[in-house]
């Protein structure tokens, strides 16, 4: 079940081009509220360039842009930090030390088990994950598919996953004129479902339990809702993660929404037009 995931590449390519645009929007706002003298701020270009052609009124609108964006981000890193604080806490008056004790030492890895009946398998945390198993899932699946979604989770877990898909995630939620970064957010998760399950079967041996387990999941329907900055083992791509697993040879076409690539890619380069401009 060994397949290339191009996900990587355009992780990063997101990541440079959404971190350019927020970092001079923040350095805009510094140098309007700390007054500082920042050069060859993108921003400050573009003013430059409305006045150069004769639409001064579009500063208005640039400013507008930029700090509803800022605002946007900051309050969608607050909300889910607030949510992802109250599931930890709600998870660790649940926690069962001896179990979580003997599963971080077999696994070397940072897992909870708590005593809770919906069942649950997810990854938190940004820099120093942690996997949360319950009770729930455990009396639900067998021993040999429990293992199976241990391991998914340590894929999960030793990738860093949650932080990736959340900085995706609000890449894409801030900057919702450049919607090619909503389809590279889904494509990467998509692909790390995939990636962890090849992981879980790799370590197993088999698919069967594996796929055992995300049925079982399926069917037993009512799951505690999670953040969007956690990883959860059965919340993404579903249908796709039984078919590869039912046909672990099937290609998995990539289509790029051609009209969203052309507008995001468009906005781009007229920033790194501006930026080109400042410098001539």
């Amino acid at each position: 079940m060994r397949t290339t995931h191009p996900s990587k590449g355009l992780f990063l390519i997101s990541l440079l081009a959404s971190g350019t645009i927020l970092s001079q929007m923040v350095l805009y706002a510094l140098s309007i509220f700390a007054g500082w003298d920042v050069r060859l701020n993108l921003v400050f270009i573009c003013h430059s360039v409305f006045q150069w052609i004769g639409f001064a009124f579009l500063e208005y609108a640039l400013d507008a842009l930029v700090f509803s964006t800022l605002v946007l981000f900051f309050w969608k890193i607050g909300e889910q930090w607030l949510q992802a604080s109250r599931l930890r806490r709600s998870f660790r008056a649940y926690e069962m030390r001896t179990l979580t004790n003997e599963w971080s030492r077999r696994h070397r890895a940072d897992i909870r088990l708590i005593s809770y009946p919906a069942p649950v398998a997810v990854t938190m945390g940004f820099f120093r994950p942690v996997i949360v198993l319950s009770t729930g899932l455990k009396d639900m699946l067998t021993e040999s598919e429990f293992e199976a979604v241990v391991y998914h989770e340590l894929y999960h877990y030793r990738s860093r996953d949650p932080l990736k898909v959340f900085s995706l995630l609000m890449s894409a939620t801030v900057l919702w004129y450049m919607p090619i970064l909503r389809w590279v957010q889904e494509q990467y998760r998509r692909d790390k479902e995939l990636l962890a399950d090849a992981y879980a079967i790799e370590r197993t041996g088999s698919a069967a339990n594996l796929g055992s387990a995300l049925v079982k999941m399926i069917k037993a329907g009512k799951q505690v809702h999670v953040p969007l900055s956690c990883v959860s083992f059965a919340d993404t791509s579903v249908n796709e993660r039984i078919h590869r697993l039912l046909n672990p040879a099937a290609e998995r076409p990539i289509s790029v929404p051609v009209q969203s690539a052309f507008w995001s890619l468009s906005v781009f380069s007229f920033i790194c037009f501006l930026f080109i401009y400042a410098l001539s």
